[in-house]
């Protein structure tokens, strides 16, 4: 073999190694920049992952063309489930979705429905803790939960962020479950009401971890339960003797109410199949960042991971229980 010939094959070998090391050949790729929407505004659990999807995607060179963050907040989400609706079978349009996939058309009207759109895949579930002031005697849910009861109706109060929305969802369920009766007050952000649980302007939260974790640290905060089947599994320690893995379920605890929340992608409606492979391949790449992987544990994420069936049948779940929780708490539009 001439030093030319050999020169070329290590060339070709090469390329191919550096090509396999990005994505393999796919039956579609964008040609254009994907706008990526946001169905909330800027600063919250939605648009804190959306960038750093963004910078990710970047960073790691996992697409040609640039992802474009789109904040669209308007009526609680629906501008931005309503804008990748009528963007029917574009695939440079996608969604990042949470909660209010299904409370916003549930508690509204708004014409607009999940099925809408084409699953591609769940990225992570939120979690939601129970949290009191630290200077409360109340060291377990159980305890918490007695004490509300003996204290009569509407004498505690719950601070959550909005109304007819998952931390008041979440209440409503507390309620169901144990007898107990909360005054629900209202704030505009997770960020607030960890100040108003910190300033004893409230009795409780159910916050998500990210959302409370700093004043947690500092020893202003008590978490007494997760609303999940199990336990957290960080077991890096948050505060001097406690991580996230030492909180119990609520169940565990007690207190049978589980409720997750989804961090999920979508794509429009009648989004080519070849183009909803493609961004399953893009995430489960990101997934395997150690960005990501930092993100998931600094926010204590549950990390389930799912598309095709699998998702979609999640989705169908956890639409009929939001429907059964907010009929049962009278948040369906008339």
């Amino acid at each position: 073999m001439t030093m030319l010939k050999r020169a070329a094959r290590t060339l070709a070998i090469a390329l191919a190694g550096g090509l396999g090391l990005s994505s393999p050949g796919f039956a579609w790729e964008p040609t254009k920049p994907v706008e990526f929407i946001v169905p909330a505004g800027t600063g919250g659990g939605a648009d804190q992952m959306a960038r750093l999807l963004q910078g990710i995607v970047q960073k790691n060179n996992l697409m040609k063309q640039p992802l474009i963050v789109v904040n669209k907040s308007g009526g609680a989400g629906a501008e931005g489930f309503l804008a990748i609706k009528e963007a029917k079978g574009d695939p440079h349009k996608i969604v990042i979705t949470l909660s209010n996939l299904f409370t916003t058309p549930l508690a509204t009207g708004v014409p607009f429905n999940w099925k809408d759109l084409t699953p591609v895949a769940m990225l992570a579930l939120d979690q939601f803790v129970l949290w009191v002031n630290a200077e409360t005697p109340h060291q377990s849910a159980k305890d918490y939960i007695a004490a509300v009861k003996a204290a009569g109706p509407n004498k505690f109060k719950m601070g959550g962020t909005g109304s007819k929305q998952e931390d008041q969802i979440i209440t409503v369920a507390l309620e169901k479950a144990t007898g107990a009766k909360f005054t629900y007050i209202p704030f505009k952000g997770g960020g607030e009401v960890a100040v108003q649980l910190v300033g004893k302007h409230i009795d409780s939260s159910v916050n998500n971890p990210i959302e409370a974790v700093a004043q947690w640290r500092a020893g202003k905060l008590r978490p007494l339960c997760v609303f999940d089947h199990d336990r957290m599994p960080y077991k890096d320690k948050i505060t001097k003797d406690q991580s996230w893995n030492d909180i119990p379920s609520c169940k565990e605890a007690g207190v049978p109410v589980d409720y997750v929340m989804l961090r999920g992608i979508f794509a429009a409606p009648a989004a080519p199949k070849d183009a909803v492979a493609y961004y399953v391949d893009v995430f489960r790449k990101v997934r395997e960042t150690p960005e990501w992987k930092k993100f998931m544990s600094d926010g204590a994420f549950n990390t389930t991971f799912m598309s095709g069936p699998e998702y979609v049948k999640w989705v169908e779940g956890a639409e009929g229980t939001h429907r059964t929780l907010m009929k049962e708490a009278g948040f369906l539009a008339k």
